[in-house]
């Protein structure tokens, strides 16, 4: 990423503005981020992290572009996306000599993303990797989260399985870069086998989408964050002690569905809900949004925050945790059960 002798570079893009967005790569004490900016400032903050080699259009584009979602997230929200050091549109290499960061680093990232801009507590929403990320960023920045919404989380360290796996992409990206086989590994992280096809049935668009984005990343910022995930550390026992609302979806397919369990079971259950998405992969945000949608909106409620037609107040007014009721989010009041909810029809005619 070019270094600029401003404390912030503005960075039109063409996609980019004609979605209504405009990307700023903000300078902090651990490198420049990229973040793209959607919406009236005025309004609350959401800001959003997505997974490994992802930036906000790979990874958030079916959430927030579905006509529903507009009404809930958009109309209430200022968006915030942040991209991993090197995983926006058009990211130069960074340099080899550039320290790799570390998963503090990344949280404390975000920190500095949110003095730049002047937010104050802000809504996170996080996917995987990213989920992590902001985890953690609530764990360090307790009064800056207002509430987390996670998508098939990452809590725990590295496993011996996972950490060898991951030393196996490092090797790929370092050797092959962008090769097939990598394109594949992720395919497999971020969808479930329904959408990703086989020999008789051919892949579906989002995949494919999904492919042809993962071409434009350099794989040395890609290895950058691989490498930072893989050396995480397990944040288990600080989950209790977060007392910010949380919201986690998981794919019944992902990898990290144990993962995404082990994180409902840990965190305290009077500020916490599970939702298990039948038939999806890890990146419910893109596979099955609408899946999402219900859920949110009574996760949001709490904070006061309505679809439109039903808004008795402002949008612009300032979330405020202690207008959630403490049942707002168990398990009967929003029909989960803790357990997997049909959220397709099935697609045998």
């Amino acid at each position: 990423m070019a270094d600029s002798s401003d404390s912030s570079v503005s960075v039109d893009i063409e996609t980019i503005i004609s979605l209504g967005g405009k990307e700023h790569i903000v300078h902090t004490g651990h490198g420049s981020v990229s973040v793209v900016v959607f919406g009236d400032p005025d309004k609350p903050a959401l800001v959003t992290y997505p997974d490994l080699a992802l930036d906000h259009m790979s990874c958030f584009q079916g959430l927030f572009f579905c006509p529903e979602a507009d009404s809930l997230l958009l109309h209430n929200f200022c968006i915030y996306h942040i991209s991993p050091p090197g995983h926006e549109l058009g990211a130069a290499k960074i340099s080899p000599d550039s320290p790799v960061p570390t998963i503090d680093d990344l949280a404390d990232q975000v920190a500095d993303v949110l003095d730049y801009f002047g937010l104050g507590a802000v809504m996170c929403l996080g996917v995987t990797a990213g989920a992590y990320i902001l985890t953690l960023f609530a764990m360090k920045y307790r009064e800056r989260v207002l509430g987390l919404i996670l998508v098939s989380p990452l809590c725990q360290g590295t496993s011996w399985k996972e950490w060898l796996y991951n030393k196996f992409m490092l090797n790929l990206l370092y050797f092959y870069g962008m090769c097939g086989i990598m394109k594949e590994c992720l395919l497999q992280r971020y969808f479930s086998k329904e959408v990703r096809g086989g020999p008789q049935v051919p892949e579906s668009d989002i995949v494919q989408a999904c492919r042809s984005l993962l071409d434009e990343r350099k794989s040395g910022n890609v290895s950058r964050f691989l490498q930072a995930i893989n050396d995480r550390y397990d944040l288990t026992g600080g989950l209790k002690k977060l007392r910010c609302r949380t919201l986690i979806f998981v794919g019944d397919e992902s990898p990290y569905h144990s993962e995404a369990l082990h994180m409902a079971v840990n965190l305290d259950r009077r500020y916490s809900a599970l939702v298990e998405v039948q038939a999806c992969g890890s990146m419910v945000t893109e596979e099955q949004p609408h899946a999402m949608l219900i859920p949110l909106e009574y996760f949001f409620m709490g904070y006061g925050l309505y679809r439109p037609v039903q808004l008795s107040g402002s949008p612009r007014s300032p979330l405020s945790p202690s207008c959630i009721s403490p049942e707002l989010l168990s398990p009967e009041s929003m029909g989960l059960k803790l357990k997997p909810i049909k959220t397709r029809l099935s697609s045998k005619v």
